[in-house]
């Protein structure tokens, strides 16, 4: 081989080995205003940066969270959401003039934004959503900024009004300002945005009825305007949003009937209009609507019936219709609707109980039935032909629904949430519950069951290993814990958030309380109060690790109060009052904080070591030398003493639960 082409496979060789490498690294070229705008933005957070203090280097480009572009490099990207950044944004961000996209989501940046973030004119991008910014949104929002296409600003403190100029911002595609504390109209301006598509405004203080311009936003995908102060009749427009896919206005002030371009829209697939005062009959026109997966129009002021051509959404995956007037029965055509799996009738006056299961059987997807404050006064169907095998969660409580629980029951493996409270059944609570391998909500109370606790609710395994649901949130479907007939209550997103429970308090049981109960480790809530139950308190019970509440008053219990029971660290709310215990009430741990009215009315159990008794009220001038009480109560009551008192009352006035 010759000198030319030995050389030429040399230089080759480096071209291939260092070259690319090499020319990256070599030839970067830092700008002296990205690097400070970086170093000054690291200087005011609470927190560092992952590699970014041992990677500080010129070559900001390999810094985590940092894109680059152009020669010489400039910062185009900013991503840092989800991080658990700590601390303040500085004025000295502005100094990356270049940059198009800025994330700084999910974390705890707090203060006021600096005014120079609204001078970044290259911006394309700005997500702040989800952190503890505070004051009002810059009004000079948009007057440099002309590239903006998102804009989430979702999930902190800001006030005031939406600023005038975010009209401006012509390319606006995505704007989420939601879950502020914002006032006052929306901005006339906001409805020139040609290209906007999803508008979030949720949560927040905004007034004023809907203004028809919103028709003008022809390329709307998503408006939810939900839990603001809006009010008026809806606009007739939405003819014109020929897009929209998505529209939420739940918890408002609109009233009137639903518009006719909305009740015959081919594009809308969530339509959520919950809690308003809305009247009129429900006239959706489902042979138009043929898009619809969820319907929301619970809590308003529509009148009966159930329209029969609801069925011809044959797409529709969720409806709540609770709390209307209804009056009726359950359209036989219901049983059309074979991709239903979430459905909320409760306080809507329906009535024929087995028709409604009747017809409800052949929903196969069905997983959520909710039909509480409905059938007054009717028998519990115990038809064998009803067949619920996906059926998750099944409310029918507060109904005085007559009857025992029927052996169909036995039949939904799936069963994860079953709430028969506050009805008349009576008989015995049935042994097949402990095959329910998912079961870990079990409300019974207040009916008339007797027997012996069936010992297979020991043997719950979703609560022995606390595998409990998943389940994400379903548009326009909450549930709510109530107390009694009250109609206001805690409101959650979804099943799983309700604490894993067995509540059988209020009837006419008698028996043990069974030691296993002590392998349900993920166990929040033991209510057993109001029956006749005898026997002694099973040690075994502080295996429930994870009892916030332990509720056995109005009993019939003999024996001492464990000692074993102060392991359970997580336990706020005990009572065994009015009970035959004896013995010494127990110290340390979460015993040191109970009242004294979780121990009355037992008379043999004692404060003291020489057995005295639990005192009505502090003792004055107490007798007793310090070092021979006991310390479990010390007068006046502390903190925690007194906050149990207050939560055990309250739970004494709120027991009645119900759905929606």
């Amino acid at each position: 081989m010759d000198f030319p082409i030995l050389f030429l496979s040399f230089i080759l060789m480096l071209l291939i080995s260092f070259g690319p490498c090499t020319n990256i690294t070599q030839n970067f070229t830092s700008n002296s205003n990205d690097l400070k705008a970086l170093t000054g933005f690291s200087k005011c957070l609470e927190s560092d940066i992952v590699d970014w203090n041992s990677t500080m280097s010129s070559n900001y480009c390999t810094w985590s969270g940092i894109t680059c572009d152009g020669l010489p490099q400039r910062v185009v990207q900013l991503e840092l959401g989800s991080r658990k950044l700590k601390g303040k944004v500085c004025e000295s961000i502005a100094g990356l003039d270049q940059l198009r996209v800025l994330n700084l989501s999910q974390n705890f940046f707090n203060g006021f934004l600096p005014d120079k973030l609204f001078h970044l004119q290259n911006l394309e991008v700005i997500d702040l959503s989800n952190n503890y910014f505070e004051g009002t949104i810059n009004t000079e929002i948009c007057t440099i900024w002309n590239q903006v296409r998102v804009f989430k600003m979702s999930g902190n403190f800001f006030s005031g009004e939406i600023p005038e100029n975010l009209g401006n911002c012509s390319s606006l595609q995505h704007v989420s300002i939601n879950g502020n504390g914002l006032s006052g109209s929306i901005p006339d301006s906001i409805f020139k945005l040609q290209n906007l598509s999803v508008l979030n405004l949720q949560d927040n203080k905004l007034y004023g009825s809907l203004n028809k311009r919103v028709g003008n936003l022809s390329n709307l995908v998503e408006l939810d305007i939900s839990n603001n102060e809006f009010f008026g009749t809806l606009p007739d427009i939405f003819g014109s949003l020929s897009r929209l896919k998505v529209f939420s206005g739940d918890s408002n002030g609109f009233t009137g009937q639903l518009p006719a371009t909305l009740v015959n829209s081919p594009s809308i697939e969530i339509l959520i209009l919950n809690n308003n005062s809305l009247s009129g009959s429900i006239n959706l026109n489902c042979s138009a609507m043929k898009n619809l997966t969820s319907l929301g129009l619970s809590s308003n002021q529509f009148h009966g019936p159930i329209p029969g051509n609801l069925s011809n959404c044959l797409g529709l995956e969720s409806i709540n219709l609770a709390r209307t007037r209804l009056n009726c029965s359950i359209p036989e055509s219901f049983k059309n609707l074979q991709s239903l799996s979430h459905l909320s009738l409760s306080n809507a006056s329906l009535y024929n109980l087995s028709a409604t299961l009747e017809v409800l059987t052949h929903c196969r997807n069905l997983s959520t039935l909710v039909l509480t404050l409905n059938f007054e006064n009717e028998e519990m169907p115990q038809g064998q032909n009803l067949e619920f095998s996906n059926l998750e969660t099944f409310v029918l409580a507060n109904s005085q629904i007559k009857g025992s629980i029927p052996k169909w029951l036995s039949r939904c493996k799936n069963l994860q949430m079953l709430d028969l409270s506050w009805n008349h059944l009576s008989g015995s609570i049935p042994s097949w519950f402990g095959k329910f391998d998912n079961l870990y909500y079990l409300d019974l109370s207040n009916n008339s069951f007797t027997g012996n606790i069936p010992q297979s609710l020991t043997m719950l395994l979703s609560l022995q290993n606390m595998n409990f649901s998943s389940e994400g949130t379903v548009p326009g479907f909450p549930f709510y814990k109530k107390g009694g007939n009250v109609l206001k209550g805690m409101k959650y997103k979804r099943v799983s958030s309700f604490r894993p429970s067995l509540v059988i308090s209020n009837n006419k049981l008698e028996g043990p309380i069974w030691p296993g109960f002590g392998n349900l480790k993920g166990l929040h809530v033991l209510d057993l109060k109001e029956n006749s139950i005898s026997g002694p308190i099973p040690q075994q019970l502080s295996g429930m690790t994870m009892l916030e509440t332990l509720d056995f008053s109005h009993n019939k219990l003999a024996g001492e109060i464990p000692q074993s029971l102060v392991k359970l660290s997580f336990l706020s709310i005990f009572d065994v009052s009015y009970n035959q215990l004896q013995g010494k009430i127990p110290t340390g741990g979460q015993f040191d904080t109970f009242p004294p009215t979780s121990f009355e009315e037992n008379k043999g159990l004692y404060l003291y070591e020489d057995g005295g008794s639990i005192p009505s009220q502090p003792e004055q001038n107490p007798a007793r030398p310090d070092h021979e009480k006991l310390k479990i109560f010390n007068w006046p009551f502390g903190f925690g003493a007194i906050a149990g008192f207050l939560i055990t009352i309250a739970i004494c006035f709120t027991s009645r639960w119900a759905f929606s």
